[in-house]
């Protein structure tokens, strides 16, 4: 949300501050569940826990130390100081004719009311939509079972759009077919609600004496939809802990976002948000904390046809969670202190080291520099490693860089350098869990616990097959190896890391989970024009693998053409490969 503040002159975007039209978010709803990533590979089902990073987004439990006199708060006060700057950036981005909704359940909603009438103003509260559905449920002997969410429905100003909507869903059952069957005068009528959902249902339409298409029942929608959560067998349902259905969305869409406005979701999860948006023409922004979340929602975007859109990767957020893990008191550089220690390096003092990230192995002419936790290591911070080599204390024989996070093209930078004398490697992503309290450190520098892994990174063969026919060029391209991070330096136990040891020893590239080819790269916006992703069956028949070869037409073009591979494991980590070929004539 800062970034979209600030805008992004390198990508020519400006800043949506005041220009977004409507916001619905559903954030974790402090119920103290510990969402996984349950992950199927050819042979193997790997299960993995969320790092610090993505407790956000998956791991619904909290704690915050404020420092001070307040110390560590748990629970429902760490989540609400949590989500309260957010909702402020919210605010923000906003237009005046904007609004936002809110989903949450009863943990929290009402506190969370409480906040939004301050930040936003109580005289700007316009509802509090009942979201009433039903699933089985066994008998209490406490309560009543519970079978609604709430939507806190706020705008901007007294100027925000709406407009009244009908209720298009007569049943449950008829809205997941999206289609009703009228016997009328012994002619048989087939009323269809929505095109997409009826053939995905596999109705025949050839078989009814008359189609009509509609699209309300004449009932104007109150502040109580009864709508179905997400049948097991419908054809939106990606297996995501947390997905809304598309009937939810898609009332707020029309209810609040003008036509051609611009809908954001800043905790997008399996991306429903953008996909109803795309469905009604509306421009999108979608984000999420989880890399599997970023993952999901763009092959499901893609999947759907969408139209072309931007993905970027704007940062983590190891800063925020060391002070929510380790307190207010520690610092960058307390941290990277830690992290030199648990490499095994001594830290020079502060004098020749303001930054506090520099050190050295003490048996050899090793340098180790840690990088920042608030940006994406790449090219230039490598050259700045190798200036730091060369120049800080009358030089050293290497240097080891050791990286939170990493852009992309990390591993074609790291080979475009092809610098024997510089390493860099990968810091733990759940380093930070381990890091709660000083006995959990004391008790990883005894056990020397820490590996730090080497980068993952996607080959593929060259040199790359071309054929020219006419004014077009016919290009192969084959995946040829994928390293993934040790098994060690991710969030899994024992059993899942020997799980994927195996996976890994009989086929690495089992554990791509979506690539794709920009034949004309230009070296600053990715533009794919074929993809393959697993569960998609069109390029081949094995929904647990993706193809390893593809072959593409483009127009043949003068001077030399850079084809640029993204691809995406598993576990949400991306890579890039580069290839550059000379012109044809």
């Amino acid at each position: 949300m800062q970034a979209l503040l600030a805008g992004d002159p390198e990508t020519g975007l400006p800043s949506m501050r005041g220009k977004i039209d409507l916001i619905y978010i559903d954030p974790p709803f402090d119920s103290k569940a510990d969402y996984r990533t349950k992950v199927t590979l050819p042979g193997a089902d790997i299960e993995q826990r969320p790092t610090t990073v993505e407790q956000f987004a998956y791991a619904d439990t909290w704690s915050r130390d404020f420092g001070g006199d307040i110390g560590l708060v748990k629970g429902t006060g760490a989540y609400l100081a949590y989500l309260y700057p957010r909702l402020v950036l919210m605010r923000e981005l906003l237009s005046g004719r904007g609004s936002i909704y809110v989903h949450l359940d009863w943990h929290v909603g009402h506190y969370v009311k409480i906040m939004m009438d301050e930040i936003f103003g109580a005289e700007s509260f316009r509802n509090q939509v009942i979201w009433h559905y039903r699933r089985f449920s066994r008998r209490s002997s406490s309560g009543f079972p519970r079978m609604h969410d709430m939507l806190l429905f706020y705008a901007r100003t007294d100027e925000n759009f709406y407009r009244a909507i009908e209720d298009s869903v007569r049943s449950n059952a008829r809205y997941e077919r999206g289609y009703h069957v009228v016997v009328d005068g012994g002619h048989k009528k087939l009323l269809v609600y929505d095109e997409a959902r009826a053939k995905a249902s596999g109705v025949d339409f050839s078989k009814y004496d008359k189609i009509v298409h509609t699209s309300a029942a004449g009932t104007v929608v109150s502040d109580v939809w009864t709508l179905p959560i997400i049948n097991p067998q419908a054809f939106e349902r990606v297996d995501y802990g947390t997905q809304k259905p598309e009937a939810l969305l898609e009332r707020v869409l029309r209810a609040s976002c003008p036509d051609g406005g611009v809908v954001a979701d800043f905790f997008s999860g399996s991306g429903t948000t953008a996909a109803v948006a795309e469905k009604l023409g509306l421009r999108w922004i979608v984000g999420d904390l989880g890399k599997p979340a970023c993952m999901v929602a763009r092959k499901r975007l893609i999947d759907r046809g969408a139209q072309p859109f931007l993905y970027q990767s704007i940062g983590d957020y190891q800063k925020e969670n060391l002070a929510s893990t380790m307190g207010t008191k520690y610092r960058v550089g307390d941290l990277a202190q830690v992290v030199l220690g648990l490499y095994g390096a001594l830290p020079f003092p502060p004098g020749d080291n303001p930054n506090r990230n520099l050190g050295y192995l003490p048996t050899s002419r090793t340098l180790v520099m840690v990088d920042s936790p608030n940006k994406l290591c790449g090219r230039s911070t490598l050259e700045r490693a190798q200036r730091e080599r060369g120049n800080f204390r009358g030089g050293w024989e290497k240097i080891v860089v050791l990286g939170w996070n990493f852009v992309p093209d990390i591993g074609q930078s790291i080979r475009d350098l092809d610098d024997p004398k510089l390493e860099v490697l990968v810091i733990p992503p759940d380093l930070l869990d381990k890091l709660s309290s000083k006995a959990s450190y004391k008790k990883l520098v005894d056990s020397g616990g820490v590996r730090f892994s080497s980068l993952q990174y996607l080959t593929i063969k060259e040199p790359l097959v071309r054929k020219v026919d006419g004014d077009e060029v016919e290009l192969s391209v084959e995946l040829e190896n994928y390293t993934l991070l040790s098994p060690d330096a991710l969030p899994l136990d024992d059993a899942n890391k020997e799980k994927l040891r195996e996976v890994i020893a009989k086929s690495p590239l089992d554990l791509i989970e979506y690539w794709s080819i920009d034949p004309d790269y230009d070296g600053q916006v990715f533009r794919s024009t074929w993809q393959d992703y697993r569960e998609n069956t069109e390029n081949d028949d094995d929904p647990l693998r993706v193809v390893r070869a593809a072959t593409i037409r483009v127009p043949d073009r003068l001077g030399p053409r850079t084809i640029c591979v993204k691809a995406v494991d598993v576990f949400g980590w991306e890579s890039e490969v580069r290839a550059t070929l000379p012109p044809v004539h």
